[in-house]
């Protein structure tokens, strides 16, 4: 009656998920906010200056104008904006969404001060003298042009403005009408251009006693109204300039997103089905648990307000490797006590006790990674790792007690207690529990690997050298975000080629500095030396999407912003490292906290080489797939280590080399079927978006399945023999005990 009882418990608690993830997945779902990348929209920064020199920014005054830009955003009836401070005088603005991108660019970037002004640009009249919300748009009543009017709160005062006005000499005796005059503008030039920056300048020849203000020009409808829009929002108490932007079009987004969710989907299908193959039963509760931390963190990150960009599902796919790991850790553990002949139960209390200190470590120290690159991250470099942070919390809840909680209620049942081959494991690898300790093997076969490291460490040399010579000879390429410029992708429906997307450039007096083509030649990065102005966005936008129907993604970087990411991105790895190498330390010693980073920076140095030889552009979402294999390969390497740890207290105390040496070898065979399992899990999900995914994120993927391999050798065969050899030396003065050593051992079960 127990056995059924429990059996019953278990077909309960996953029928109420069931239920629960059924009923309430599309709603989740349809509530999370999506960013730019993926509905379309633009994103700007701003750099905040003064209107005068007297003028500081505060605080308060970047609150202020904040409140000003929602207004105007309000205005344009977009729900979904996002707009931060960010430092001390900087301002983001993110619309998502938004159809008529060129309109609602300029009602945010205007500063709206407008005044009225003589030919020799001294000020008459400024936005203080009229009066709030008057603007509107109307139609000249004798020629019937689309015009905006407002009134003044003093008509004396206009009168008196227009009586100055009158009495100079023609042709000087008109009134200009400037928005956001710059100091250095100047009428007598401005009146020379084609498309000057002052409104208008009607001619005055007599006193207008009145309130009313009629402005002319070469209005259509909808611009006049957005004049009128801009005056009423009121002006801006700074002036902004435009240092970073990325335009996204609607259509490129939607697909972008369809096919990031379908590359998801196949990838964890893929997953379950490899866990089952090779775990049995352990893996069905694998997949069971997967589908449940996928519902938790979409869940979790909805109730947040998140907004999911193309990087977030990025993390929340590379999440599934990481609860995935966990489990793997687990049921590699219980195979071991089944090998060695314990029951089903003592070897399922034995392996999840074992493997809980491991899974710990392993993604606090992937959490460092995560944290650091929120904190230095830009904002969808941010919304990566809030995505990750999320992830490895809740994988490590259902990856640990989940799968402890449904696996262990048919341990306990005792239905399994004769089924050792429900967990993969054979009836001929199972032993006598008397006969001692087993010789662990790879694929049935004893390997000495240490006894080879002489080998592996001059192909780690050699590597590095190609590498070194690489990077001296060929460099990095790197995107408009390292080096400033412009990025122009233009999406088409059929194929495109290099010359022709030169071509239509050159009909807008643009000459790229390079055009690369997709793989599959329906769209062209082109990249720019210079920053695009907003007139040139504009017209490259509405020239691609009226030639092939769909608008090109633009991203401009100012130089400021280049050298920023740069640096910042340094500080990221930087900060990390020392972070893990104190976090390593506290939790074994100082010798595998430096081995351990050593390994994870020949990992991003092997990422590094390889972009180099292939001239691939590194961009910013490089940055943080070199942080996440940072994070995965610090995990790797944990798991490692804490094997060695293990497998040196059942010494007592190591005194000679050969005995570290054979300490070392046992724990890399050990953990051999582990890391490769983990591994092959993780690059299955990175697969699917290399060949299913959308072509924005395919150097990020490629990035990460590079860094994935890279660690699981380092992770293997570097990090434990770099730290044989170094921590080898000083065996005899120092012998090796962690028995006596009192260190915080994480959660217990």
């Amino acid at each position: 009656m127990k056995k059924r009882g429990r059996i019953v418990a278990f077909f309960l608690v996953v029928l109420l998920f069931a239920l629960t993830i059924g009923t309430t997945i599309n709603p989740i779902a349809k509530d999370i906010s999506l960013g730019l990348d993926l509905q379309g929209g633009f994103e700007i920064l701003y750099e905040v200056e003064p209107v005068d020199e007297t003028q500081e920014i505060t605080r308060s005054l970047m609150e202020g104008t904040v409140e000003t830009l929602n207004d105007r955003v309000n205005r344009l009836g977009i729900s979904e904006a996002v707009i931060n401070i960010e430092g001390e005088n900087r301002i983001r603005v993110q619309l998502a969404g938004i159809e008529d991108q060129e309109q609602a660019r300029e009602l945010i970037g205007t500063s709206a001060q407008l005044s009225f002004r003589d030919v020799n640009d001294n000020e008459l009249l400024s936005g203080t003298d009229i009066k709030e919300g008057s603007a509107k748009q109307d139609f000249d009543p004798n020629t019937n042009a689309p015009i905006v009017t407002l009134q003044l709160k003093d008509a004396k005062k206009f009168g008196e403005v227009t009586s100055k006005i009158a009495a100079m000499p023609s042709p000087d005796n008109v009134l200009v009408i400037w928005m956001d005059y710059r100091e250095g503008d100047s009428y007598k030039e401005e009146v020379l251009k084609e498309n000057p920056k002052f409104v208008s300048d009607p001619r005055v020849t007599e006193t207008l006693n009145t309130t009313n203000v009629m402005i002319s020009g070469n209005f259509t409808v909808e611009s006049a109204q957005q004049l009128a829009n801009i005056i009423n929002s009121g002006s801006l108490p700074v002036h902004m300039t435009e240092i970073y932007s990325n335009s996204v079009g609607a259509q490129f987004g939607e697909e972008a997103l369809n096919e990031t969710v379908f590359a998801g989907i196949i990838g964890v299908a893929i997953i379950i089905l490899f866990m089952i193959a090779v775990y049995r039963f352990p893996g069905i509760i694998a997949g069971i648990n997967i589908i449940i931390y996928t519902y938790l963190v979409l869940l979790v990150f909805n109730l947040m307000n998140g907004v999911l960009t193309l990087s977030g599902i990025a993390a929340l796919i590379l999440g599934i490797g990481m609860a995935v790991d966990a489990n793997v850790i687990t049921f590699e553990r219980i195979k071991e006590e089944l090998r060695v002949g314990k029951s089903v139960k003592g070897s399922f209390k034995a392996g999840t006790s074992n493997s809980l200190r491991t899974i710990f470590d392993a993604n606090i120290t992937t959490l460092i990674a995560a944290a650091v690159l929120f904190i230095f991250g830009t904002s969808s470099v941010k919304g990566f790792a809030t995505m990750l942070i999320i992830s490895i919390l809740v994988s490590f809840l259902t990856a640990v007690y989940g799968t402890r909680l449904l696996l262990g209620l048919w341990v306990q049942s005792g239905f399994l207690s004769k089924k050792k081959n429900w967990f993969g494991v054979k009836e001929k690898e199972i032993q006598d529990i008397h006969e001692g300790e087993l010789e662990p093997t790879i694929f049935g076969r004893k390997r000495d690997i240490v006894s080879n490291r002489k080998k592996f460490f001059l192909v780690t040399a050699l590597a590095v050298i190609v590498g070194v010579v690489s990077l001296i000879v060929l460099k990095i390429n790197p995107g408009i975000d390292f080096t400033s410029g412009s990025r122009v992708e233009v999406v088409a429906d059929t194929t495109v080629t290099a010359e022709v997307v030169e071509e239509e450039f050159a009909k807008l007096k643009l000459d790229p500095k390079s055009i690369v083509l997709s793989g599959d030649q329906t769209s062209a990065v082109s990249r720019f030396d210079t920053v695009l102005s907003e007139e040139q966005i504009a017209e490259v936008q509405n020239h691609f999407k009226n030639e092939y129907g769909q608008e090109p993604t633009i991203s401009v970087v100012s130089p400021i912003v280049g050298e920023e990411l740069v640096k910042n991105a340094i500080y990221a790895v930087g900060i990390a490292a020392i972070f893990m190498i104190i976090y390593v330390a506290f939790r074994f010693e100082i010798f595998f906290g430096i081995t351990a980073v050593i390994a994870l920076l020949h990992d991003v140095f092997i990422m590094l080489t390889l972009f180099s030889i292939t001239q691939m552009e590194f961009d910013i979402t490089i940055v943080s797939a070199i942080l996440t294999i940072v994070g995965y390969s610090i995990n790797n390497t944990i798991v490692i280590f804490d094997r060695v740890r293990e497998n040196i207290r059942h010494h007592k105390r190591v005194r000679s080399f050969k005995v570290l040496a054979e300490i070392i070898n046992r724990s890399i065979v050990q953990s051999f079927t582990r890391t490769l399992n983990t591994t092959i899990t993780t690059l299955i999900a990175v697969v699917a978006f290399l060949v299913l995914g959308a072509s924005s994120i395919f150097t990020f993927a490629l990035a990460i399945a590079i860094g994935l391999i890279a660690g699981m050798y380092s992770s293997l065969i570097l990090a434990a023999q770099l730290w044989l050899v170094w921590r080898g030396k000083f065996i005899k003065e120092k012998p090796l005990d962690f028995t006596k050593k009192k260190r915080v051992e994480g959660p217990q079960v």
